[in-house]
């Protein structure tokens, strides 16, 4: 049955639960934007709107490859930079940089997920846990989801593990970039959905589609839990933001979205069934917490993991803050610079992501979404605001695409040019450890 919320009948009202709503009533609800009415199959496009669709899902997919080949091409010139260091130094050198790129993927939190698919949780925690590999402890830090699909996913792939984590990534990729194209057709339309597919793959953040990071399968679950929220699918809404919360901290956000999202369809339709959503929503945080107070004997590893590993807490704004400041004071800093440059990139494009998506009148459970991304990303006192926190907020790259003037084609391209190249500067300037993606 089509689900009448997503496709709503012109002009005839819809029953809900006894309630009769107006078309106008449930455009308030999702949107605002008109939507197509269903053909005889069902589907709210007509032939000829199914043949744009797929014109542009091939366009944001083209997008995806051309965003790999960039990213793979500043791995490959960071790798090449590297091989240059060992015969200068008298070092081996391999015969190859395709291990010496693979090292590229694999860097930063890279490392973590790897010895977590590898090893699982270590049970006995030291007194004071440390980011040293293998015996520190630090694992505890990180989420369970991605590197238990990379585990699962390496059964099935050829290769060991690294290539499973990689593996993974790409097929998680190309399926965010598919459900946040779908996202952008029913909240606006075709082209707003190609451009946000877009938009979506040449972000600076968008490096993290082809490193061993967590956040391709956190925009999976979130697209899919906000699509289904969308469309009044309450159960898949809610198991979808539970394995999201397994995945990141700032998976918390979808929690925020399902209440939002529950809140409204219960004042509108008194649709108490979608508490449903609300009640699974934190499930997989809450078990992942659980579990480790039962490996590891403790409660509150997690924490103690941020707090001795990594000296994390709570700033409130103060470091984002003094990162913008000294970036403008000193544009062209060392040590900290780059840093200094991506925290502020960061900010500008959520500040304008928030100002088109507001404008555009984004879904009240996305902005929810993206308020609860955006406050998770700046108050922290050592890590920072940065573009792949930014990348997990994907609703902002929907209210750029259906804010940003549709005959201004120039600026558009101009955009999109900014960008890809920021995305080549930023997986070199990763790449070689100058600063932490």
């Amino acid at each position: 049955m089509v689900d009448t919320l997503s496709h709503p009948l012109p002009d005839e009202p819809t029953p809900r639960g006894g309630v009769v709503e107006t078309v106008d009533t449930v455009k308030t609800f999702v949107s605002g934007a008109p939507r197509a009415a269903p053909d005889a199959r069902g589907h709210g496009v007509d032939g000829d709107q199914r043949r744009a669709w797929y014109r542009a899902l091939g366009v944001g997919l083209g997008a995806f490859v051309v965003s790999r080949i960039i990213v793979i091409a500043g791995s490959y010139t960071t790798a090449a930079w590297q091989f240059m260091e060992f015969q200068q130094r008298g070092l081996p050198v391999p015969q190859s940089t395709r291990r010496l790129i693979e090292d590229v993927f694999l860097r930063w939190d890279g490392r973590w997920y790897r010895l977590i698919a590898e090893e699982g949780y270590q049970s006995e925690l030291p007194d004071r846990i440390s980011y040293i590999p293998n015996n520190g402890g630090a694992t505890v830090a990180f989420f369970p989801l991605y590197p238990y699909l990379a585990r699962w996913f390496d059964l099935v792939f050829p290769g060991d593990i690294v290539h499973a984590l990689l593996g993974v990534n790409v097929v998680l990729s190309i399926i965010a970039v598919v459900l946040v194209g779908l996202l952008a057709r029913d909240v606006f339309d075709i082209e707003t959905a190609e451009r946000a597919m877009v938009l979506f793959c040449l972000f600076p953040g968008a490096v993290v589609m082809s490193w061993s990071y967590s956040e391709p399968t956190l925009v999976v679950c979130g697209a899919a839990c906000l699509l289904f929220l969308m469309r009044e699918r309450w159960m898949l809404a809610g198991i979808f933001a539970a394995l999201g919360t397994a995945t990141r901290p700032n998976g918390a956000a979808l929690v925020a979205a399902c209440i939002v999202a529950s809140a409204i369809a219960i004042y509108h339709h008194r649709q108490w069934k979608s508490l449903i959503a609300v009640a699974l929503s934190p499930l997989g945080a809450l078990g992942y917490h659980w579990y480790l107070t039962a490996h590891t004997g403790e409660s509150g590893a997690w924490m103690r993991a941020q707090r001795e590993a990594w000296n994390e807490g709570w700033s409130w704004g103060a470091t984002t803050i003094r990162y913008v400041w000294r970036f403008f004071e000193n544009p062209l800093s060392t040590g900290f610079g780059p840093l200094y440059m991506h925290t502020t990139l960061a900010v500008v494009a959520f500040a304008i992501g928030v100002f088109c998506s507001v404008r555009k009148r984004l879904p009240w459970p996305m902005l929810a979404y993206v308020a609860v991304i955006g406050l998770l990303m700046v108050t922290p006192s050592v890590v920072s605001a940065r573009p792949r926190f930014v990348w997990t907020a994907f609703p902002l790259a929907i209210g750029v695409a259906a804010w940003w003037p549709r005959k201004s084609r120039f600026t558009w391209d101009g955009l999109l040019i900014l960008s890809a190249g920021s995305l080549a500067a930023f997986t070199m300037l990763y790449g070689a450890w100058a600063m932490i993606p």
